[in-house]
C-alpha cells in the first residue's frame, strides 16, 4: 500500500488473475504506472457470485481496493466488513460491464458512486479519508481487523434525514361482520391467512422476522433472491408467507421503510404507492393485489368467497401504520358463505 511506481510492485496479481483475451476488464501492459494526484475514488456494485460493493482509492499509480458485501455504512452506529483485495489499474475507475461467467469475478460491474476524496491518514492498518461523491459524502475510516479483512466505518452523523430501518410488530385490524359504511374512503385487499413476516432487505441481503420478532430467514432461504435486484436500497416490508398449489409465496401488501425515510406517518394511500413502484412481481414474491372505490368491497369479497379465502381486509386511505396495534383503520371481514 506503499508509493513504489513499478507496475510489477503493483499489478502482478491483479494480472496474474484476468486473462485480456477473455475479460473486458482493463489490463494494462507491464511498465511505469501513472502519476496522477492520489484523490480519485470509485464505488462498483458487483453481481457476482455474491453480490459486494468495490471501494477503490487511487494511491500511488493503482487504485487500492476493498470488497464491502453490505456497502458503505449510512450510520456511524454501524460497521461494515471490507475485505482488502488486489490493487487494480488507475482505468479501472471507469470500467463498466459484464465479466464473463467462469472468469475471476465474473458478473455484472457498474459504476455505483465516484469522485474525489482527501487522505487523512494511511498506514498499513488504517486509512482515514473524506469522501466528496454523489451518493457517499463524508469522513470514513478503513481499520485492518485479521488478515486481509477490515472494516469501514462512518465517522460522520447520517447524511440529511436519513433514518434506520424501524424495528417494529406488524399492524393487526380489527375483526368485523360488514364492510365499513364509508366504502369510497377505503381499499379492498384479499386476507390470506398465511404466516405473517416482515422483510428487511439490507445491501442485497434479506433479514425475515415472524411478528414476534423471531429471525425465521433460514427457513425461507428461497425468499432471498429477492434483495439482491435492489442492491444498496434499503426497504422494510409487511407481508405474510402462503401457500398455493404446494408452493410457498410472500405476499407484500406494506411498505414501512424505503432508503432512509421511515413510513409509518404517511397515509396508506402514498405507502401503497410506492409498494406498486417497486414491482414485486417474481415467481416467489407478488405484490398484493388492491381495489379502490364505490361498491368494490362487496366484489371483493365476493370473489375471496369463489376462491375459498378467508376474507377481505379493508384500509383506510389515509390511515398511517401503527405497530403492534390493533386499529380500526384495518378492518378484516370474513367473506362468509
Amino acid at each position: 500500500m506503499g508509493k513504489n511506481n513499478h507496475v510489477a510492485d503493483k499489478l502482478e496479481q491483479y494480472r496474474g488473475k484476468r486473462d485480456p483475451g477473455r475479460t473486458p476488464e482493463p489490463v494494462p501492459p507491464e511498465g511505469v504506472l501513472p502519476h496522477g494526484d492520489d484523490d480519485t475514488f470509485v464505488i462498483q456494485e458487483h453481481h457476482a457470485r455474491s453480490l459486494h460493493w468495490d471501494l477503490r482509492l487511487e494511491r500511488g499509480g493503482v487504485l487500492v481496493s476493498w470488497a464491502i458485501p453490505k456497502g458503505i455504512p449510512p450510520d456511524p452506529a454501524t460497521n461494515h466488513l471490507a475485505v482488502h483485495t488486489e490493487d487494480h489499474p488507475i482505468e479501472y475507475a471507469t470500467f463498466e460491464g459484464e465479466i464473463p461467467k467462469g472468469e475471476y469475478g465474473g458478473g455484472t460491474m457498474t459504476i455505483w458512486d465516484r469522485g474525489t476524496y482527501e487522505t487523512e491518514k494511511w498506514s498499513d492498518r488504517e486509512v482515514m479519508m473524506v469522501l466528496h461523491g454523489s451518493r457517499v459524502s463524508g469522513r470514513h475510516v478503513l481499520f485492518r481487523t485479521h488478515g486481509k479483512n477490515w472494516m469501514i466505518h462512518r465517522m460522520d452523523p447520517p447524511a440529511g434525514s436519513w433514518r434506520p430501518p424501524p424495528q417494529v410488530s406488524p399492524m393487526l385490524p380489527v375483526t368485523r361482520a360488514r364492510l365499513p359504511r364509508a366504502r369510497d374512503e377505503f381499499a379492498y385487499e384479499f386476507a390470506w391467512n398465511g404466516l405473517r413476516a416482515l422483510a428487511t432487505v439490507e445491501g442485497g441481503r434479506l433479514t425475515l422476522r415472524s411478528d414476534k420478532g423471531k429471525d425465521i430467514t433460514d427457513a425461507h432461504r428461497w425468499l432471498r433472491p429477492m434483495a439482491e435486484p435492489f442492491g444498496s436500497r434499503a426497504l422494510v416490508l409487511d407481508g405474510e408467507v402462503v401457500s398455493m398449489g404446494g408452493t410457498r409465496i410472500y405476499i407484500c401488501h406494506d411498505l414501512l421503510y424505503d432508503d432512509g425515510e421511515v413510513l409509518l406517518d404517511e397515509p396508506w394511500s402514498q405507502r401503497r404507492g410506492r409498494l406498486e413502484a417497486l414491482s414485486l412481481n417474481g415467481a416467489r414474491w407478488q405484490t398484493t393485489p388492491s381495489w379502490q372505490g364505490e361498491g368494490q368491497g362487496r366484489d371483493v369479497r365476493q370473489a375471496a368467497r369463489d376462491q375459498g379465502l378467508p376474507g377481505v381486509l379493508a384500509k383506510r386511505l389515509d390511515a398511517p401504520y401503527e405497530p403492534g396495534e390493533e386499529s380500526a383503520a384495518w378492518m378484516y371481514v370474513p367473506s362468509g358463505s
